[in-house]
């Protein structure tokens, strides 16, 4: 039996979400490119993040992937995917506050006292720090080292490309501790406090997200800093990066729907040559080509999403959804803008910014490249069978 419906909780939280976007986060989207125009940082600013959560947390909602003994609504995968679609409908990057990062979760009962209970509460905030100039897609390739000296471990190396490098005040930052082992058993997580002696500097890129390099140059941190085994980071990384990459299609997902919504109320009031653009062939095979993929793109989500919940191997999904995500995002956004015509390509409308944030879901946490070579890799040595997704 195969039941695609939502749960009455499910329904519920996902009309919640709707409602706020469109009520709360919306809104604010004209005065936040009024603001880029005009040379300010992209986005929203901290004092209005820091007010839309308060908000949310005052109707319960809050910690949405958190379990309910830290806090947390603890809700499921497929829920969580319903939540990023939803965000996924306003260009403004905003998540609901109560979340840490989940390999934190492996901290011992010290550490979740002085990290994870703290992120959780919104009162310090973390980044993951294993991308590095020459470490990219390898993440195998990391030559950040930490040297053991005594109680400590003197830290050297430098990390890039690192989310919410610039505003974090502590770092899950993964080095070599055993060159001869390297990632098999060579590589430990420490948690470096910013006063231990790291800096950062912000990139600047073409979409909203800022993130940032990271020097450890002689950052001493003490042995206790160890997150999790020594020599067990590498484990630890891959659960960090295998936990999100549904979410990331499943939020490209909702600005897809935005985005095409978009055009359709611009393709029937646009018109040319006494009709409106909408009764043109050209722009309905657009449409219809967007619905197809957006509704695939739903399915591939949700499967994923699903199989997180059951406890099931879900990677090769989450590969599948996220380069099928990437692409059609791409596509769809473009088709859109076209649609548009010039008005899509000036920064007056949402389009044009939807553009350069979606095409960052085609090269972080998994390019396209690596995702295909993840497929075809469980394919040719028979981890995953042809046809054999509902068996």
């Amino acid at each position: 039996m195969i039941d695609f419906s939502l749960s009455e909780e499910q329904r519920a939280i996902q009309s919640w979400v709707r409602t706020f976007v469109e009520r709360e986060l919306m809104p604010l989207e004209n005065e936040a490119l009024r603001r880029e125009r005009e040379g300010h940082p992209p986005g929203l600013t901290h004092e209005e993040k820091t007010r839309l959560r308060a908000l949310a947390r005052r109707s319960d909602f809050w910690g949405v992937g958190t379990p309910e003994e830290y806090g947390g609504m603890g809700l499921d995968a497929v829920t969580e995917a319903l939540i990023e679609t939803e965000l996924g409908r306003t260009f403004l990057t905003f998540k609901f506050g109560g979340e840490a990062d989940n390999i934190l979760f492996h901290a011992n009962e010290e550490q979740k006292r002085a990290y994870l209970l703290p992120t959780i509460e919104g009162e310090r905030r973390s980044c993951f720090a294993i991308t590095e100039p020459g470490a990219g897609s390898d993440a195998k390739a990391i030559r950040t080292r930490a040297v053991r000296d005594g109680d400590e471990w003197v830290i050297n190396g430098e990390k890039t490309f690192i989310t919410g490098g610039e505003e974090a005040d502590f770092a899950l930052v993964f080095a070599v501790t055993d060159p001869e082992r390297g990632a098999d058993g060579g590589v430990t997580c420490f948690l470096v406090d910013r006063d231990m002696g790291w800096t950062s500097e912000p990139i600047d890129t073409m979409g909203e997200r800022r993130p940032a390099s990271l020097v450890f140059q002689d950052v001493r941190v003490p042995h206790e800093n160890i997150l999790g085994e020594e020599g067990r980071g590498f484990a630890l990384a891959m659960k960090w990066i295998g936990r999100g990459r549904y979410l990331l299609p499943a939020r490209a997902l909702g600005g897809c729907e935005r985005l095409l919504d978009m055009g359709i109320v611009y393709a029937k009031t646009r018109e040319t040559f006494g009709a409106p653009i909408a009764d043109r062939q050209a722009i309905q095979w657009m449409i219809a080509d967007s619905q197809t993929e957006i509704e695939a793109l739903r399915l591939l989500v949700l499967h994923a999403a699903w199989q997180v919940s059951q406890g099931v191997d879900s990677r090769h999904a989450q590969s599948i959804a996220k380069l099928f995500g990437g692409v059609k995002a791409n596509e769809i956004v473009d088709r859109v803008m076209q649609i548009h015509g010039g008005m899509g390509y000036t920064r007056e409308l949402p389009v044009e910014r939807f553009y350069r944030d979606l095409r960052l879901l085609r090269i972080f946490e998994g390019t396209d490249e690596i995702q295909r070579r993840t497929i075809a890799r469980d394919l040719l040595k028979g981890h995953v069978k042809v046809g054999a997704t509902l068996r």
